[in-house]
């Protein structure tokens, strides 16, 4: 193979990174008392794990079970902000990852997460062939688990920004009305002080009294 070739092939190899996912991302919003439950196939044996966060939305915290196709629960937490769970499935099925903010009657979440199974899959070629990767295959493969890595560290830096972002938004907010409040209050005070100055420095006419014969 021609240096040009192994350029283009590096190239393609590189470009099909974009298409390989073993997982499933997603962030939806979870309603106030609401419960949303997700489904994901997998055969037996296979190592799977899901991971979650509470990106905004009331204390940040959600009820979260993982389900088997027996309806046996193998995962549970109550109230939780993030946490993240690797299984071996006991069996072959449906297994269902559900959500729950029925704990709370006003507050929405915005959550994220994401269910993979299985290991990664390889770049496309390098599992055809029985002889040991060439250098150029070797580079490509090593290429592909760092932009994996890095998906990952630019999807939690995100996760973490955006839930700081709303924190300030928040507390922005709160800092907003309160000082509204602290300046009505002050100003009511003022004029009421106004008021009982003016009453108390006021020319008060005298009285008279008519005489009746």
């Amino acid at each position: 193979m021609n240096p040009i070739n192994n350029n283009l092939y590096f190239i393609a190899l590189i470009l099909g990174l974009v298409h390989l996912s073993s997982s499933v991302e997603l962030t939806f919003e979870l309603l106030d008392n609401a419960k949303d439950c997700f489904f994901e196939f997998i055969e037996k044996n296979t190592t799977a794990t899901l991971e979650f966060q509470v990106v905004t939305g009331g204390s940040y915290d959600v009820d979260v079970s993982l389900e088997a196709p027996n309806s046996e629960v193998i995962y549970r937490q109550l109230k939780a902000q993030f946490d993240s769970h690797t299984f071996v499935a006991p069996q072959t099925g449906e297994y269902a990852a559900c959500f729950s903010n029925q704990f709370s009657t006003f507050s929405h979440k915005l959550v994220y997460m994401d269910f993979q199974v299985g290991d990664e899959p390889l770049l496309p070629g390098l599992g055809e062939h029985s002889t040991v990767m060439t250098q150029m295959e070797s580079s490509a493969e090593k290429v592909h688990k760092s932009l994996v890595t890095i998906a990952d560290y630019q999807t939690h830096h995100k996760l973490r920004e955006a839930q700081g972002r709303k924190r300030a938004e928040d507390l922005n907010e709160r800092v907003f009305w309160w000082s509204l409040l602290e300046t009505i209050v002050i100003l009511t005070v003022g004029f009421g002080q106004v008021c009982i100055l003016k009453n108390f420095f006021s020319e008060k006419r005298p009285v008279q009294y008519t005489r009746i014969s």
